[in-house]
């Protein structure tokens, strides 16, 4: 028993730098290969689950990708596992940024999804519009007229010669929209500009410190459901079958957590029994 006290005395006495290691560790793990902990979706994630497939055939989807590099391990797996439940769906997907940053986002998310998983035909099944900038103006110039606030997509073809925007006039000619946001502009004037003036159906996914500030929304039906943080984006993939990035990132903080509590529990039994032996020696 002496010794066994002595070995839990030297090891709560290691060099942090170990610790900073093991942990380091077991975050970087299921990153490369997920654990697949079991993840219970909340009711809120299933709705948007929900109302997106039950989408008539052959919806128009509308997509805005207002987030950055700095939320996209939050951000990026709710737009991805949108478009990937879209196109499984069979629907057209089209894709806004107000945000710069998200034309890098959404292309990256299409090139995986539409292009490598499902081979799809640009301009016939999904388009990337791209960016505008204007922040709340853009929004009410897709609700009144798209065609005048995008008269190219964000590789440069005319609107007109993209098949799937020919009978794209506005907002109305839409059957869902989704708002992947990090801020402002994003859910907040999508659903104030757009979705509650006209009646659109929307949901949305947006980082966990912006759920406080949307749930209003929610509650009062002018949002179905919402993706809430990287929690919300792992759900989500539950859902569709299809874990991700999200439900990596998921187990990587879980099993960080563990290890931390386990660490705080195994310190204050050595400070314990080295407390006690201290006592003993006076």
């Amino acid at each position: 028993m002496k010794k066994l006290a002595d070995l839990v005395i030297r090891l709560g006495n290691v060099d942090r730098r170990w610790i900073f290691l093991i942990i380091a560790i077991v975050v970087m793990y299921p990153l490369f290969k997920p654990l697949g902990l079991p993840i219970r979706p909340t009711e809120s994630s299933q709705e948007v689950f929900n109302v997106i497939d039950a989408l008539p055939e052959d919806s128009k989807v509308l997509l805005s990708c207002d987030y950055g590099p700095s939320t996209k391990p939050e951000i990026h797996p709710m737009a991805v596992g949108v478009m990937r439940h879209v196109l499984n769906k069979g629907h057209q997907l089209y894709v806004t940024c107000l945000w710069p940053d998200g034309v890098f986002m959404a292309r990256e998310g299409l090139e995986q999804v539409a292009e490598k998983e499902h081979g799809l035909t640009y301009g016939e099944d999904y388009v990337l519009l791209g960016f505008r900038p204007g922040n709340e103006a853009v929004i009410k110039g897709i609700v009144s007229d798209i065609r005048k606030m995008y008269t190219i997509d964000s590789r440069s073809n005319p609107i007109g010669n993209i098949p799937m925007m020919e009978k794209i006039k506005n907002i109305y000619d839409f059957d869902f929209l989704f708002s992947a946001s990090a801020g402002f502009p994003g859910t907040i004037e999508w659903v104030q500009l757009a979705a509650d003036p006209t009646g659109i159906p929307m949901s949305t996914g947006v980082t966990s410190v912006q759920v406080n500030e949307v749930m209003p929304y929610v509650d009062s039906g002018q949002i179905i459901g919402i993706l809430a943080g990287m929690p919300g984006a792992a759900e989500y993939e539950a859902l569709i079958g299809k874990p991700d990035i999200g439900t990596s990132g998921m187990d990587a903080q879980s099993i960080a957590h563990i290890v931390i509590v386990l660490f705080i529990i195994f310190g204050n039994i050595a400070f314990y029994l080295e407390r006690q032996r201290s006592k003993k020696k006076f």
